[in-house]
């Protein structure tokens, strides 16, 4: 998800962007077998209306058009100014000449065809694979949960668990503006280019990620758990950009086998330990592995080509916001009542830290089982946040499949607003729905769970509600709208939790606001056709 979609989903590699089909070129014309007598107004070889001959050049795309400016746009794409418009045509501009287009054409609208087939289609059960690799690292946690000792205590939590989390934003933030950087090259037919960039940036936000975490100061053990959180998200950055997800099934299985056991019996430090270096063994052999093919089979006498890197920063901004507002969601009680507790001076009471661990560092949602009161309260919402990825990404997709075909079958723009702006709507219902399904489904599992209350359900609906329409403005290009509103919320959030303030009602006005913000800007810019061509 982090990045923009690729239209075509191809385990070999053929990634396309979309483009605007250029004018179709004119037909020559075979010479007439017998000589043909002109027609008095075509004495010099010109038709009456030389309009007539681009409407009729043009005929399927006028013909599928629900508005002038779609082929407005088309015709300035293939370099028809208002000079030549006026030169050729006789019109003073591009507009006029689209509108008369329009107006000769008949509508046909003969809904998708073999020539411009809907791009937009997402495997479900590759999706339901990304939601398991989403949520399967928060296992983890449960074989380290004894590395984050709580003797010393920072902001409610132990300090191990502090450096754990700052890792997390760093990792978060930096593998999203990588992975976009990595799809960018992807776009471009440049495989080996995305291998490369990733072979390079991965081992550097681990790097980053894990200098962050030491700077911050913990335990030994809760550093190296850092150190190896870090180094496995790099590593599962590059499989999953490199559409590998599978291969993470199988990192990741000594440490789900290994949280199985652990649940069931006491297992000893030594062998938990051996368990979590393996998975992030796996992970990295398997990144590795598949950077190496890629750069080997890629074209090496392929032109050079440089993208600038200020692009990316929106990216590391939005991913930097998204960890913010997931760790307060599941931090944010935690460190409320050791402000609370302390006043400013923020010391937190030993018995309300130790839950804390659950959530603190994990992939996009992380859980822990060690759930008493405060895990088990919100294990249960961030459980199934991280479950629901999957289907988020597929929605995704499916949203731009129907976008694309409500395109094709709408006679007018209004109509196709309406049309876009109902499809939007039922994607996020059914998207809030299965969270809340999911997560009434693991409270039910969850040993002692309480049940969540409206306000703890709205605020959970809210954030998640909050990421999904932000990675769709994401996948459309609005990048610096979406990471400054996310941002912001997170911001706001993180200064009104450390004065002691709600952490519910922060979360529920934090991302109620950006929901109606990114909600605002979704509807009318989606609603436009010229976004789905």
């Amino acid at each position: 998800m982090s990045g923009p979609l690729r239209l075509v989903q191809d385990e070999g590699g053929a990634e396309r962007t979309m483009q605007l089909r250029t004018l179709p070129l004119k037909l020559r014309r075979q010479a007439p077998a017998t000589p043909v007598q002109p027609e008095p107004e075509d004495e010099l070889g010109l038709s009456a209306d030389p309009l007539d001959e681009l409407a009729e050049r043009l005929n399927d795309i006028c013909a599928d058009a629900v508005h002038p400016y779609e082929i407005a746009a088309i015709l300035e794409s293939d370099g028809l100014s208002d000079e030549q418009a006026a030169l050729l045509y006789g019109r003073p501009d591009a507009f006029t000449v689209a509108e008369e287009l329009f107006e000769k054409v008949q509508r046909r609208y003969p809904g998708p065809s073999s020539e411009f087939a809907n791009p937009w289609r997402a495997d479900p059960w590759r999706c339901v694979v990304r939601g398991l690799v989403f949520a399967l690292p928060g296992l983890g946690y449960l074989l380290g949960a004894n590395l984050f000792a709580t003797a010393r205590m920072r902001f409610g939590l132990p300090s191990g668990m502090l450096a754990l989390s700052v890792a997390t934003l760093v990792s978060w933030g930096f593998n999203q503006a990588l992975a976009h950087r990595s799809y960018r090259w992807l776009s471009r037919v440049r495989r080996r280019d995305a291998a490369v960039c990733l072979a390079v940036g991965a081992p550097m936000g681990a790097l980053v990620a894990a200098t962050a975490a030491y700077v911050v100061g913990g335990p030994l053990g809760s550093l190296c758990f850092a150190a190896g959180q870090s180094a496995y998200l790099g590593a599962a950055t590059v499989l999953l950009v490199l559409g590998r997800e599978k291969f993470l099934l199988v990192a990741l299985a000594p440490a789900s086998v290994g949280a199985g056991v652990v649940l069931a019996a006491d297992v000893p430090e030594v062998v938990r330990t051996v368990v979590l270096l393996a998975s992030v063994a796996l992970a990295i052999g398997l990144a590795a592995r598949e950077l190496l093919r890629c750069v080997r089979a890629g074209d090496k006498d392929a032109p050079a080509l440089r993208l600038p890197l200020y692009q990316e920063l929106p990216h590391l901004l939005f991913g930097l916001a998204c960890g913010a507002l997931t760790l307060i969601a599941g931090l944010g009680e935690t460190v409320h009542q050791a402000v609370q507790a302390s006043g400013h001076t923020v010391h937190a009471v030993h018995t309300t830290v130790t839950h804390a661990a659950a959530h603190a560092g994990a992939h996009p949602g992380a859980h822990h089982a060690a759930g008493q009161t405060k895990a088990a309260l919100t294990g249960p919402a961030m459980i199934a946040l991280t479950l629901s990825l999957g289907l988020a990404e597929w929605l995704l997709f499916r949203y731009r499949a129907m976008a694309v075909a409500a395109l094709r079958t709408s006679h007018t723009s209004a109509q196709f607003g309406r049309r876009t702006g109902g499809i939007l709507l039922g994607c996020l219902f059914i998207y809030l729905t299965t969270v809340a399904a999911l997560d009434a489904a693991a409270t039910v599992l969850w040993p002692g769970a309480p049940a969540l209350g409206v306000p703890q359900l709205g605020a959970m609906l809210l954030l998640g509600g909050s990421l999904w329409l932000a990675l769709l403005l994401n996948a459309f290009g609005f990048s610096w709208s979406t990471a400054l509103i996310c941002l912001a919320a997170a911001v706001a959030e993180s200064v009104g939790l450390l004065t002691g303030a709600d952490p519910i009602a922060l979360q529920l006005i934090g991302c109620g606001a950006a929901a109606l913000l990114l909600t605002a800007i979704a509807g009318p810019a989606l609603g436009r056709t010229t976004q789905h061509r």
